[in-house]
């Protein structure tokens, strides 16, 4: 009898460590995912390149109530090219209110804490135009790096992403 439930809480462990791997490569392919510029919302359907869905129980803040506009980016994507670890790498991206309502921008948020934005927290009326500074700092960093800001807005979908991305060498002494 103790070896069949010595048996059970063996089988239990499995199952429970299976499930966790499972999970744990779900979270590696969403982050390659994220990575490489591809965009899924929470069913995993893919979205309109630049704009996603909130995932069901994301942190990310409700997007302002009312009447919903139009965003859009001069530019979507900067490559900044190649600097040393530890430098910083900072871009104004450039919008335009091309709705019919003010454009207000509730967050924009960073994927990871070394990309930091700056938004304007005032309305932007209709034709108005603002800039969004971004800058990500490569201390720590080498290789091919590829940063987002989600901005979240009283836009349909209220989330557009921007991307920064670039290579950091080594810095001298390294």
């Amino acid at each position: 009898m103790f070896k069949q439930i010595k048996l059970g809480f063996l089988a239990f462990a499995l199952i429970g460590f299976l499930a966790s791997c499972q999970n744990d490569q779900q979270a590696r392919e969403e982050a390659t995912n994220a990575a490489a510029g591809s965009v899924t919302n929470a069913a995993n359907t893919p979205q309109k390149p630049g704009q996603v869905q909130p995932a069901a129980n994301a942190t990310t803040p409700a997007p302002p109530t009312g009447p919903t506009t139009t965003i859009q980016f001069d530019e979507q994507e900067y490559n900044f090219g190649k600097i040393k670890s530890g430098d910083k790498a900072e871009h104004e991206y450039t919008f335009k209110n091309t709705g019919s309502e003010p454009l207000v921008i509730s967050n924009a948020k960073g994927s990871c804490g070394c990309t930091v934005p700056d938004w304007p927290k005032e309305p932007i009326p209709p034709g108005g135009t603002g800039k969004i500074k971004v800058v990500f700092d490569s201390k720590g960093k080498t290789g091919p790096q590829t940063k987002t800001v989600t901005i979240t807005a009283n836009t349909d979908p209220p989330n557009t992403i921007i991307y920064i991305k670039g290579e950091v060498e080594k810095a001298e002494g390294q």
